[in-house]
């Protein structure tokens, strides 16, 4: 009886436990965030808080996938606080804007990627827009996985969509957020090349058509845009061949990043043979308007010729000579308006037949 009592009096009188204090900052930023385990969403359809699923990360194979769209610092510097992020990586996903590359810091990998979208427009103009651009950051930590996306596009809530109903690579933990991210970016990309084709389709038909436009500004146009794109997918061949050699990706993933690459040399390759035809159209273009220009000075001096043979029989009856022939004959006059039609119709049809006209 008497432990008993002592027990009660010492649970009333026990100090209690401080409650974990869940770091503040801008809720708009997390767009989802939920813990895994054996390939499948544990935490059920609901978004949890970071904090919460940071403590339940790491149990029986789990991790946490974090995803947050254009962050504060105060928010960045609480998800870095729960999961142990260095400080550069704060101020790299803040700023955002980063060239596509990986790196390895402590036992967090950082990878960057680019996101790309083709923007809709019925007519390509000297200021349309093509090509929309962002980028994703991907931390990949022992127990999570925190993507910061950076612009509007290149949204991730389908990514996470497709890897839930994908259990047997969910089952490969954070890595396999990596890996669903960067083979949805490289599908962006053949996508944005697709559309970017059926428009150099049109501008080479309008180049080469029988009747067409002085303008061409909408071709430098164009080539700005892709200029935007070949840097969101060229540089990434490199950091995807790094990634396929670090010792944390999952042996069992790695047929999959292959396949990712893979489909980004396509890619590659596309953007370069798009670059390639540019230039030749744009030459091809620069040479019509000198053609142009040139038939156009020949027209000139076509006609100026024409002009000169009345200018020379005016010229010369009007001559102040009180001698001159045809000046006292009646048919003066017509016969140097005859010779005027005459000579400037022989000089007209020589100058048609040579292709001045």
């Amino acid at each position: 009886m008497r432990g008993a009592l002592g027990r009660l009096l010492e649970n009333i009188v026990r100090t209690p436990k401080p409650a974990v204090q869940v770091p503040h900052g801008d809720p708009d930023a997390v767009v989802d965030c939920a813990v895994y385990a054996g390939g499948a969403r544990r935490s059920g359809p609901r978004q949890i808080p970071y904090a919460e699923a940071a403590r339940l990360a790491g149990r029986r194979g789990s991790f946490v996938w974090l995803g947050l769209h254009e962050p504060s610092r105060s928010t960045m510097t609480a998800v870095a606080e729960v999961f142990g992020l260095h400080e550069l990586h704060v101020e790299q996903a803040v700023s955002g804007g980063h060239r596509p590359g990986v790196e390895v810091l402590g036992d967090v990998t950082r990878l960057v990627l680019r996101t790309a979208r083709y923007v809709e427009h019925d007519e390509l103009t000297a200021t349309s827009e093509v090509v929309e651009t962002g980028d994703v950051t991907i931390l990949v930590g022992p127990a999570f996985a925190i993507t910061v996306r950076q612009g509007p596009v290149g949204p991730l809530a389908l990514v996470r969509r497709e890897l839930e109903s994908r259990p047997e690579v969910l089952r490969q933990g954070p890595w396999s957020v990596a890996y669903a991210v960067g083979s949805r970016m490289v599908d962006s990309y053949l996508d944005v090349a697709e559309h970017v084709e059926h428009d150099l389709d049109r501008i080479e038909e309008e180049t080469f058509a029988t009747v067409r436009s002085s303008e061409f500004a909408h071709i430098y146009q164009l080539k700005r845009e892709m200029v935007e794109f070949k840097r969101a997918v060229l540089p990434l061949g490199e950091p995807m061949t790094r990634l396929l050699e670090l010792r944390d990706v999952p042996a069992a993933l790695r047929p999959y990043l292959v396949d990712v690459r893979g489909r980004l040399a396509r890619a590659a390759d596309r953007v370069g043979g798009f670059d390639e035809l540019l230039n030749s159209i744009l030459q091809a273009r620069l040479a019509q308007v000198s053609v142009d220009q040139n038939h156009d000075m020949r027209k000139i001096a076509a006609w100026a010729a024409i002009a000169a043979v009345p200018t020379v029989i005016a010229g010369i009856f009007g001559m102040n000579f009180e001698v001159m022939p045809g000046l006292d004959s009646p048919y003066g006059f017509w016969g140097a308006m005859l010779a005027m039609v005459l000579i400037g119709g022989g000089v007209h049809r020589s100058l048609k037949k040579y292709g001045w006209l």
